[in-house]
């Protein structure tokens, strides 16, 4: 008889490795011998990267389901409400260059629907604004949600920004007082099993071998399961996303000032600057191609953007990548250790939710199915892995900037096959669903709308195809109008809402 999967070691810790014990220690809450059991080991000598602030509203689910309150979470983690990003000076590098990218659906999903409704009843504004409540400047600094509201609802999609080094110091006491996962503070230094094997446990430094059916590879981007010890390579992604440093900074902000609700990112002349606003701070980091700007230059470039302030900052490097395969044998790789993309478009935590609530949900009973889960795993992580490319292109494929940079990333030769006969088809047709093969995108028709129509894509239609509905999306773009108002009136902005969370007690 095959042997059960009846024991899971997850590797590392940090927001990775939290999420994804916290994602399957509920959705498998039985630890008798029956059970499943879950062992997280979490080396003392690597610490927490702690840069990982954006997310997506996803991120409401995976808190929810771990039975984590969002009260406890916003206190906790120093958290804000994110609505969506905002890109300043994308297009022409220009001041009043900005446009949204909001977690709201447009009025209609379909593109020629909706392009047509906005042409027609509202070609003054902008696109976010005509179709999408949330797309409006009036509500850059608002809340979605008022008190009282149940846990996770709101007026408004959203998700949040936080403090990674938190949420990981949350996660834990969450998931080790209340979900009964084993937890191991030591450091591996061998991976048992020959690479042409599964492997049978690990030796730590101090607790010796933990043995376990399924191991989970949480250790970054050391990759010391998947990549160092099974020589999964990693599928590098540099010559289309040229971003590979960036600078980091955390900004004390006045306990008054207002929080911006969307992730800022402003684009200078080699790449980009994110700016996250918290109640105490505001995380500022600045994304750069080395081959087009040189560190220096790159930290004047953010401490310019930051008003020359001597705030200490980091220096990062990175690959845009991900494995050739994630799932090999009996280890999976999540965070890090699977692969990043720059952080453009915050993808970074919601692969990490997908993965853990994949292997949660398609959990194998045995090892005789294992192999068969991980083939599903593999193809539909490459999918999505691949469509984040793609998408994170897009934004630098239509910028009409003139710096090198901006120009090599035009070039047909740096964007991908797919997304450059899209962009063809796209010339004459708004993209739709039927151009996206999966009920689950990371990022769906709308968000290619909102990027496209937002950075002046110019719109087209079929000529002789017949647009829909067109009644009703007048009104529902009326209807925008109303919530607009509504909202601008009726709800307490940031600050407002998350000072009353610092003036309670301490949970």
């Amino acid at each position: 008889m095959e042997k059960a999967v009846k024991h899971i070691v997850i590797v590392g810790g940090g927001t990775a490795g939290w999420i994804t014990a916290g994602t399957i220690a509920a959705r498998h809450p039985d630890r008798s011998e029956n059970g499943i059991q879950i062992t997280l080991i979490e080396s003392p000598d690597v610490p927490t990267i702690g840069v990982g602030e954006g997310t997506w509203p996803t991120i409401r689910r995976t808190l929810s389901r771990m039975g984590i309150s969002e009260a406890e979470f916003l206190k906790t983690c120093d958290a804000s409400f994110k609505q969506g990003s905002r890109f300043d000076r994308w297009v022409t590098g220009d001041a009043a260059d900005s446009y949204h990218h909001p977690f709201d659906l447009p009025v209609s999903q379909n593109g020629t629907d909706v392009l047509h409704a906005w042409k027609t009843h509202a070609p003054e504004k902008s696109f976010a604004g005509a179709v999408c409540a949330q797309g409006s400047a009036p509500l850059n600094n608002l809340c979605p949600r008022q008190k009282g509201m149940p846990d996770y609802l709101g007026a408004m999609n959203y998700a949040y920004h936080l403090d990674a080094v938190k949420l990981a110091h949350l996660l834990k006491s969450h998931v080790l007082g209340k979900l009964g996962v084993r937890y191991v503070q030591d450091h591996v230094t061998e991976i048992v099993g020959k690479p042409d094997e599964d492997v049978s446990a690990v030796r730590c430094r101090d607790a010796g071998l933990i043995e376990g059916d399924l191991f989970v590879d949480c250790t970054g981007q050391a990759s010391l399961m998947l990549g160092q010890h099974y020589g999964v390579g990693l599928h590098d992604q540099s010559h289309i996303l040229f971003n590979d440093s960036a600078i980091v900074a955390q900004l004390p902000v006045a306990p008054d000032s207002p929080i911006v609700s969307q992730t800022v990112s402003t684009a200078h002349e080699a790449g980009w600057i994110w700016d996250i606003g918290l109640t105490t701070r505001r995380g500022i980091g600045c994304v750069y191609a080395s081959g087009f700007m040189d560190a220096d230059k790159a930290e004047a470039t953010l401490r310019n953007y930051m008003g020359n302030s001597d705030v200490k900052v980091r220096h990062l490097t990175f690959t845009s990548g991900y494995r050739d395969e994630f799932w090999h044998r009996n280890c999976v790789a999540v965070g890090l250790s699977a692969g990043f993309i720059e952080p453009l478009e915050a993808s970074a935590i919601v692969m990490v939710e997908l993965s853990a609530e994949m292997i949660a949900e398609n959990l194998p009973v045995s090892r005789a199915v294992m192999s068969l889960e991980a083939g599903r795993f593999n193809q539909l992580f490459t999918y999505r892995w691949e469509r984040i490319v793609d998408f994170l292109k897009l934004h630098y494929v239509l910028s009409k900037r003139t710096e090198p940079y901006w120009q090599e990333n035009r070039d047909p030769e740096t964007i991908p096959e797919r997304l450059r006969n899209l962009l063809e088809i796209w010339k004459h047709r708004p993209p739709g669903p039927h151009d996206f093969e999966h009920a689950s995108e990371v990022f769906p028709a709308p968000s290619y709308l909102f990027i496209m129509y937002g950075m002046g894509m110019e719109h087209q239609m079929h000529p002789t195809l017949q647009p829909r509905v067109q009644d009703q999306l007048q009104k529902e773009m009326q209807n925008v109008i109303r919530k607009q108002r509504s909202f601008a009136s009726g709800l307490p902005t940031n600050r407002a809402y998350l000072s009353a969370y610092s003036a309670e007690p301490a949970l």
